[in-house]
This record gives structure tokens, sequence and C-alpha cells, in this order.
């Protein structure tokens, strides 16, 4: 099949808006990530003033991904019955468009 723009157009913008609000969810799995595994091992430094426990962090993460993920799998799914893309490319578009404004807030704030 040949490459044409119009076939990347739909889901780039679907997932392109669907990143503003994924800010909220992957900063929250960052957050859990950085204060619980990746700290214990070495990674980043853990927020000193983290003193609840990881389960309230999770009781927040979880819905709040969850819902983030449903809402993204009922707004790519109808999508991919309308583009011409291979289901590769368009599944693989559509998991890294939405983390664009999130690189460009941490792009913005170094």
């Amino acid at each position: 099949m040949a490459w044409h723009w119009r076939a990347w157009g739909a889901p780039f913008l679907v997932n392109l808006l669907l990143g503003v609000p994924a800010v909220v969810p992957i900063w929250l799995v960052w957050y859990v990530l950085a204060n619980g595994p990746l700290a214990e091992y070495g990674g980043p430094m853990r927020n000193p003033t983290e003193n609840d426990g990881m389960a309230l962090w999770l009781v927040i993460v979880v819905p709040v991904v969850a819902l983030f993920g449903l809402i993204w799998w009922l707004a790519n799914e109808p999508l991919r019955r309308r583009t011409a893309l291979a289901p590769r490319s368009f599944w693989l578009l559509c998991v890294l468009v939405p983390f664009l404004p999130t690189a460009a807030l941490i792009a913005n704030s170094s």
C-alpha cells in the first residue's frame, strides 16, 4: 500500500488531542514509579515528603489511568476501522503520539 499523508492525519490529530489530558496519567505513573520501584533501585531520588505509602497513590492512579485508557480506546477503535493504515502502523502511532504534549512540556521546563 502506498504511503499517503491523509491516512496518518486523523489518527495523528486525534491522538495529539488525547495527549493533552494524557499529561495527567503520564505524570501520575511517573510519580508512582519514581517514588516506588525506581527509587528502590537507585533511580530518581524519592520525594522526602512522600511518607503516606504507595497504597494511597495507587487508589488515585489506577482509576485515572483506567479512565484515560478507556477514553483512548473508545476514540481509536472506531478510527481504526476507517483508516487505510496497516494495523501495526496505526497502533504504533496511537501509542506514541499522546506522549508528544508531555514531551513538549518537559522540553519547555528545562
